[in-house]
């Protein structure tokens, strides 16, 4: 087995053997190994790092780790290197496995299929076939940044004068008539030469090379400075020139090049007829040709790629379609590209540029064009960052959002670019699905792509560029509430409340930051007037330590709610949540600031003692008697609460008193949420499902309150008139449900409502003594005076 030694220092040869011996015959030991192989023959090899540096075989006895004292050999100082050993007695399994260091070896390389290569490449690398034309205009803007370069650098002979004043541009012809596509640029050309090394070598980058040529040069200067040149050089992959036969039956390419690059003694190598334009031609099967290009046929410095469109996609000869693709892909491109005379990337890359230069005017028009709106933007985050890699990005917050009104979800709106060309549209790995409202772009070259340059290819390192982006625009966020709150609570709070409280409900990651977000009212607020979580608990008492809040679908219904009689009295404030999504942002948060998020609806919550008012549910120590005709005493209570469980027994868990209440007989508590409750039985419906019976409601905890008339009253009325009795205990029952909107269909109590109208009216018509058509005296002679009244007036 091997074995490796780290050696961290200078060591002699003979210390080295010494330690690999301890270390080999104390592994065979620990193995049970024979005596002999305690005698194992050792090789010792040397490595730093992933490079070999050197191996010292011990084939002979002599070489055994019998070490003298006078072993004077020594190695190089190498830092951290590594001894590996291995043993010689090897079972004859593994002498059929190990190769012989000596032995030659045949070194290999892979066979590829061309054609086939070649058809994989332009018919299965791609998922839309537009996206050639971003391809050929990317080659075409580096050809263009590859001669603005040496020119810069002084590197450049070969030509003569008289295409010194070509401008450097991109022009682009469609030809309806002839179903052919043009794409011309003014750029550095190619070579006969060139042409067959970048062209007839697929997944040869001409590009990268020529960077790294440049990059070469310039560290072999003496004393010269790194050369930046290739942060705008777009391809490196070497494919997608090849993209053109997705569309096309037939490519011909024409150049001429600018001239000889200086190689580093400024020499110059003349090769005739380099200064000649040559074509270079294929259909895409395996096969090309490159030859003179016929003198009939101008081309000036640069290269035209000709394409002869299939039948089936003669809509790529259409100007539209192809000016419709520019401005998708390469708006941003930094030459000026031309569509049958006509400019068409008119708009300037000004995420690139410093946030300070950007004016206002250029913000509304990029806007314009990101976000194809034609508001203002509410808000501009723009921004730079070099760590986790570097990014540029530029984001807008319209001034509403689309989903209202019951229009459909929204796209998320930020588009990713690398080097100005356009990677993937509005891009939903950038950002949490809960910023789809944010508008703009976000660039970086050092984001790794795929081969099809369709999609970023490293999930981890888009993981944090999502983390950064997602952090800063909370952080913008909250400078806005805290420097212009008027702005942010009735422009961006009353628009985008919603999608804050989506995230919290799905980026975990974001879920506190968020929260400080947050806006709500309160029990103790006027009606629309908003306050922060933040803002909630520096209002609090030093003993409170749960942030209380209860759903309501209005204000007026939240502080009627008997929830809210204990409250009331303690001055607690409350915070009022009217929608669904409010709901589940308080069962997602959980927590605030080390403070528990509690519905005032649970059993748990505590109350402080009223001052003068420290009623005790008639549990204070008093007998067993009957206490006063207002309230229960205790053994009334425990007896009501087991009648009052055991006639709704289906419906009831538990009945318990409770002292929260004062002018409410009872309320349900610890119940699962109305809001939540309706929300699934709208799903359920929606996906099939009926919206009773499928749910049904759980068995309830009751609290009552034993001073209220309706609680003595049932209490009395369950041993003179038990079915009356019920019949309110029912009722009362549904009134709690009510209140805790936990009633699916209030529907369902008219019928018992009916029963207790018709007991009220007989129990009146019977305290009376006669008919419905008899009047009482007292009555009667009221009624006279009242007529006579009224006649005296008429007189008058």
């Amino acid at each position: 087995s091997p074995i490796n030694i780290n050696i961290r220092r200078s060591k002699t040869m003979a210390q080295m053997q010494l330690t690999a011996a301890k270390a080999a015959l104390s592994q065979c030991a620990r193995r049970g190994a024979s005596s002999r192989s305690r005698n194992t023959l050792l090789a010792v090899g040397a490595n730093h790092g992933r490079r070999s540096l050197s191996t010292i075989p011990f084939p002979s006895a002599q070489h055994r780790f019998a070490v003298s004292k006078d072993a004077q050999t020594k190695i190089q100082p190498w830092s951290n290197h590594q001894i590996a050993l291995m043993s010689t007695e090897a079972t004859a399994d593994d002498e059929a496995t190990t190769t012989t260091p000596d032995a030659p070896k045949d070194e290999m390389e892979f066979q590829a299929e061309t054609r086939q290569l070649l058809d994989i490449v332009t018919h299965s690398l791609y998922t839309d076939k537009e996206v050639f034309l971003r391809e050929l205009v990317s080659n075409a803007s580096d050809a263009l940044e590859k001669l603005r370069h040496i020119q810069a650098t002084g590197t450049l002979s070969g030509t003569g004068s008289d295409e010194d004043g070509i401008p450097l541009e991109i022009r682009i012809t469609t030809d309806e008539a002839t179903n052919t596509l043009t794409i011309t640029d003014t750029g550095i050309g190619m070579s006969r030469d060139e042409m067959k090394s970048n062209l007839g070598t697929i997944a040869r980058s001409g590009s990268k090379s020529f960077v790294k040529e440049m990059q070469l040069k310039s560290d072999g200067k003496d004393g010269g400075e790194p050369d930046p040149f290739g942060g705008d050089i777009i391809g490196r992959f070497g494919v997608g020139f090849y993209s053109g036969f997705m569309v096309s039956d037939k490519v011909d390419v024409r150049s001429k090049s600018a001239g000889k690059i200086s190689d580093d003694n400024n020499t110059i190598t003349e090769t005739p007829g380099d200064d000649d334009a040559m074509v270079w031609e294929s259909t895409g099967t395996g096969k090309y040709t490159i030859a003179p290009l016929a003198s009939d046929i101008r081309q000036d410095r640069g290269t035209s790629v000709v394409l002869h469109l299939k039948p089936e996609l003669a809509q790529y000869s259409n100007e539209s379609t192809i000016e419709t693709i520019l401005k998708k892909y390469s708006n941003f491109v930094g030459f000026p590209i031309f569509l049958n005379g006509n400019r068409v990337n008119t708009i300037d890359a000004i995420w690139l540029q410093e946030p300070k230069t950007v004016d206002e005017e250029k913000h509304s028009a990029f806007y314009k064009y990101v976000s194809h709106m034609y508001d203002e933007p509410l808000s501009t985050l723009h921004f730079r960052v070099d760590a986790p890699l570097d990014m540029k990005a530029l984001l807008y917050i319209p001034s509403f959002h689309q989903e209202k009104y019951g229009m459909s979800r929204m796209d998320p709106g930020v588009s990713l670019y690398s080097r100005k060309i356009m990677i993937e549209a509005k891009s939903p790995h950038i950002l949490p699905e809960w910023c789809r409202f944010v508008k703009g772009v976000v660039d970086s070259e050092d984001l790794p792509l795929s081969i099809s340059r369709e999609k970023p290819q490293d999930t981890a390192l888009v993981g944090k560029m999502r983390k950064a982006l997602t952090k800063k625009l909370i952080m913008h966020l909250s400078k806005m509430m805290r420097k212009d709150t008027d702005k942010y609570k009735d422009e961006f709070y009353k628009e985008y409340g919603f999608f804050l409280k989506e995230g919290i409900c799905q980026d975990f990651e974001s879920q506190q930051a968020l929260s400080k977000l947050l806006y709500f009212e309160t029990s103790k607020g006027l009606a629309g007037e908003l306050v922060s979580l933040d803002e909630y608990v520096s209002k609090c008492p030093p003993e409170q330590k749960d942030i209380y809040y209860l759903f309501a679908p209005s204000r007026e219904l939240a502080l009627q709610s008997p929830y809210m009689e204990g409250f009331s009295k303690s001055k607690r404030e409350v915070i009022f949540i009217h929608s669904a999504i409010d709901d589940f942002v308080m069962a997602n948060l959980k927590t605030f600031e080390g403070r528990n998020l509690l519905s005032i609806d649970r059993s748990e919550v505590e109350f402080p003692k009223a001052d003068g008012n420290a009623d005790k549910d008639g549990e204070d120590g008093k007998d067993n008697e009957s206490s006063s005709s207002n309230s229960l005493s205790s053994t009334e209570v425990t007896e009501f609460c087991g009648w009052f469980q055991a006639t709704l027994a289906s419906k009831v868990s538990l009945c318990k008193t409770t002292t929260r209440l004062s002018s409410s007989p009872a309320v349900v508590t610890d119940n699962e949420s109305g809001a939540m409750r309706r929300m699934m039985r709208m799903v359920e419906t929606q996906e099939g499902g009926t919206s009773t019976g499928s749910m049904p409601l759980p068995k309830q905890t009751v609290e009552i309150n034993p001073n209220h008339e309706i609680i003595v009253g049932i209490h009395r009325l369950k041993e003179t008139d038990p079915t009356l009795a019920q019949v309110l205990a029912e009722q009362m029952l549904d009134n709690c449900l009510v209140a805790a909107g936990l009633l699916d269909d209030g529907r369902s109590m008219l019928p018992r409502l009916n029963d207790l109208m018709l007991c009220v009216v007989k129990s009146n018509v019977d305290q009376s003594g006669g008919s419905k058509d008899e009047v009482p005296k007292e009555d009667g002679e009221k009624k006279a005076d009242e007529l006579k009244d009224e006649n005296k007036k008429t007189n008058e």
